[in-house]
C-alpha cells in the first residue's frame, strides 16, 4: 500500500526534509584512450546517463567500482531518501568529469594510473564492456565572470579539473598555469586561452613543492584569482601563503586537497581551510 504524499513537501524531497538521493547511474565503458603512460581517458555510456546534468567547471562525480566478477552493486532508496546497499556498499572514489556529451550520451573521465589503488587498478584494466556506476555531478565552484587574471596550479590528479576550468575562462583571460607531473611525461594539450601561459614541471621533491615554489615566485596582482589543487599538505602551505602573506581576498582563492601522502582514500571536500 502506498502512503499519501504530503502536499507540503516539494516533489523530489525526502520525508526527512532533504533532497532524495538518486541511485548511481549504471554505465558501461565504450572506449579507453591512453593519454600518457600514467593517464587514460575512459569513455562511459548508457541509457542511465539521460538527464545527467551538465557538469560545472571542476565538478566532481562519484565512481562506484564493480566487484571481482564485474558486477556493480545496486542500492535501494529508503523512505527517508537515503540509499541503502543490501549487497554491501561498493568501493567508491571521487573524480572530475572531463567532458559530458549530452547528444551522444557519453561521459569522459581521466584516470591517473598511480600505485595499486582499486580505481587505478580498475582503470588500467578497463575495456569496452566493463561496467561501473556514476553518482553526481556535484561541486560548488563557479567562475567569476569579472575575473580576467588567473594563477592556476595542480598536479596530475587536477589535470581534468584544470582543463574544464580553462574551457570556462573568457577568451580575454590572462594568467599562468603551472602543472606538476611525475617524470618527463608527454604533455597533454590543454584548452588555454591565448593569454594564459602553461608551464609543466617534473616532480623533483615532495609532492606539490614545485607548485608552492612557483606560487611564491609569481607576480600576483590584487585582482588575480588563484585556483590550486594537489596534495593536501602542499595545498595548506599554498593557502596560508596566499591569505596570510599575500593577503589576497578569500573569494579570490580556491584550494583543493585532492589526495594526501600515506592515505588510501583522502576525504572529499578538502578545501584546505583548517
Amino acid at each position: 500500500m502506498s502512503l499519501p504524499r504530503n502536499p507540503d513537501r516539494p516533489r523530489g524531497q525526502s520525508r526527512s526534509g532533504g533532497p532524495r538521493r538518486r541511485p548511481p547511474r549504471q554505465v558501461e565503458v565504450v572506449d579507453v584512450t591512453p593519454l600518457t603512460s600514467r593517464m587514460v581517458a575512459v569513455l562511459f555510456a548508457g541509457d542511465a546517463l539521460a538527464g545527467f546534468a551538465e557538469p560545472a567547471p571542476t565538478a566532481h562525480i562519484k565512481l562506484f567500482l564493480p566487484d571481482a566478477e564485474g558486477d556493480v552493486a545496486r542500492p535501494v532508496v529508503g523512505p527517508d531518501g537515503r540509499l541503502a546497499w543490501p549487497d554491501g556498499r561498493p568501493t567508491m572514489r571521487t573524480y572530475t568529469p572531463r567532458r559530458f556529451d549530452a547528444e551522444a550520451g557519453t561521459l569522459e573521465v581521466w584516470f591517473v594510473l598511480h600505485g595499486d589503488g582499486p580505481a587505478a587498478r580498475w582503470a588500467a584494466q578497463a575495456r569496452p564492456g566493463c561496467r561501473a556506476a556514476i553518482g553526481g555531478p556535484g561541486g560548488r565552484f563557479s567562475v567569476d565572470p569579472t575575473a580576467s587574471s588567473w594563477w592556476i596550479g595542480g598536479d596530475e590528479s587536477a589535470l581534468p579539473a584544470i582543463a574544464t576550468l580553462l574551457e570556462a575562462l573568457p577568451d580575454n583571460a590572462t594568467g599562468r598555469v603551472h602543472l606538476e607531473v611525475e617524470g618527463a611525461e608527454p604533455r597533454i594539450d590543454l584548452p588555454a586561452p591565448a593569454g594564459v601561459e602553461v608551464t609543466w614541471h617534473g616532480r623533483v621533491d615532495e609532492p606539490g613543492a614545485v607548485l608552492v615554489d612557483a606560487l611564491r615566485r609569481a607576480g600576483l596582482g590584487d585582482d588575480t584569482h588563484v585556483w590550486i589543487a594537489c596534495e593536501a599538505s602542499a595545498v595548506r602551505r599554498a593557502r596560508s601563503y596566499l591569505l596570510d602573506d599575500r593577503m589576497l581576498p578569500r573569494p579570490q582563492v580556491t584550494t583543493r586537497g585532492y589526495w594526501r601522502v600515506g592515505e588510501a582514500d583522502h576525504p572529499d571536500h578538502d578545501f584546505g581551510e583548517d
